[in-house]
């Protein structure tokens, strides 16, 4: 398996042509899988898409290619590793407002074609200073795309 510290991942940017590309072939399955996670979080950990609860699922999931921000790659043995920053328009960019994704080609992405799928959806389930916890899938414009793997 593929981690940080095998994959090197490159720097943020803008998306390019190979991003999107990878974007359009995986955003059913990005639409669908964050439906079933909202609704899912929503009976157990409501904290995770409280940011978003309020949106329609509609809303929620009608973001296209252009509302793609940020990208990351990194390459390992395996294929290509595509890191996405993605805003919900229907939220305030003033607050949080983004997904992170993960997307992955098999072989190496130039030569070699691959089949394009989604990895997963970043949650982040962080211990506070307090003690306590703090749960969410819905980040910031400042929050940096990093390496994830839940």
């Amino acid at each position: 398996m593929a981690t940080a510290e095998t994959a090197n991942l490159g720097a943020p940017h803008p998306p390019k042509e190979e991003a999107i590309k990878v974007f359009g072939e995986i955003e059913a399955d990005l639409k669908k899988t964050l439906l079933h996670m909202k609704h899912t979080y929503h009976k157990h950990e409501p904290e995770y898409f409280a940011a978003v609860q309020k949106l329609s699922d509609a809303d929620l999931t009608a973001f296209t290619s252009s509302d793609l921000t940020q990208v990351r790659v990194g390459i390992s043995a395996y294929g290509l590793h595509l890191f996405g920053k993605l805003r919900i328009p229907a939220m305030p960019d003033s607050g949080p407002a983004y997904i992170h994704f993960r997307a992955f080609v098999g072989g190496d992405g130039h030569n070699e074609p691959g089949v394009a799928s989604l990895h997963s959806i970043h949650t982040e389930d962080k211990e506070e200073p307090d003690g306590g916890r703090a749960y969410r899938a819905i980040f910031t414009k400042e929050d940096p795309l990093e390496w994830f793997d839940t």
